[in-house]
């Protein structure tokens, strides 16, 4: 397990979402749930960004803690994720988890797709 706290972490997990996933957490009543964030082929851009809750952090896992929540990154999510910042925004559109990944060539309209 890599655990990020002597270096700076490989993305940005703002107070904002970590308090989000907490009040989810909070909700499904289950207070060691982790989030994991991972990337998938798909969507209209090629890979689709994922999310899920998880109960146990794995061997290779990078995890990267904000306001005692965990996210979760797989070693073959983290080269699309280094440098990311996951965030979480109410506005007019609505609330919603914000992606901004600078590895992204690309995007789509919906924000859960991109091409690298």
């Amino acid at each position: 397990m890599n655990v990020l706290t002597e270096q700076a972490p490989p993305l940005v997990f703002t107070s904002s979402a970590a308090a989000k996933v907490a009040e989810l957490i909070q909700e499904e009543g289950h207070p060691g749930l982790m989030l994991r964030i991972y990337i998938q082929g798909g969507g209209c851009s090629g890979f689709q960004y994922g999310f899920t809750f998880e109960e146990a952090v794995q061997e290779d896992d990078t995890t990267v803690e904000t306001d005692g929540i965990k996210l979760l990154i797989d070693p073959l999510s983290l080269p699309y994720l280094v440098g990311a910042e996951i965030d979480y925004t109410e506005g007019l559109q609505g609330a919603q988890f914000v992606i901004r990944n600078p590895n992204a060539t690309t995007t789509c309209g919906c924000g859960s797709s991109f091409s690298a």
